[in-house]
């Protein structure tokens, strides 16, 4: 089992940077990736990025890449989203996600342990 704790969110300005947290309960004897996905209101979730056990890949969706980073600090156990060139569109409640595999999935279904979620708000 694997519990995902997210922080760092709030409010930002459009233009402006926020960075998110990601810290798991520990680290699973098998490698897993992770990945972080967004949920505004009235839409469905949807995937922003996502990193592999090691670092090696990274995959990011195309409406926030360029403008956002997905790294991990394995002495931490802590995976970060930094944000940069906010938009209003990226206010939502963001999700860190986990599964028990190193393949990366843009996909929420495929991941099987998932944080409680942090609210962005990005105004104009």
């Amino acid at each position: 089992q694997v519990q995902l704790v997210e922080s760092g969110g709030g409010l930002g300005q459009a233009g402006g940077s926020l960075r998110l947290s990601c810290a798991a309960s520990a680290r699973s004897s098998g490698t897993y990736a992770t990945a972080w996905f967004r949920q505004a209101p009235g839409k469905e979730r949807e995937f922003v990025a996502a990193i592999s056990w090691n670092s090696a890949y990274t995959y990011y969706a195309d409406s926030v890449k360029g403008r956002f980073t997905i790294s991990r600090d394995d002495a931490s156990n802590t995976v970060s989203l930094r944000m940069n060139s906010l938009k209003p569109e990226d206010t939502a409640v963001y999700y860190c996600a986990a599964r028990g595999t190193n393949r990366l999935s843009s996909y929420s279904t495929d991941y099987a342990y998932w944080g409680q979620g942090t609210q962005v708000t990005v105004s104009s």
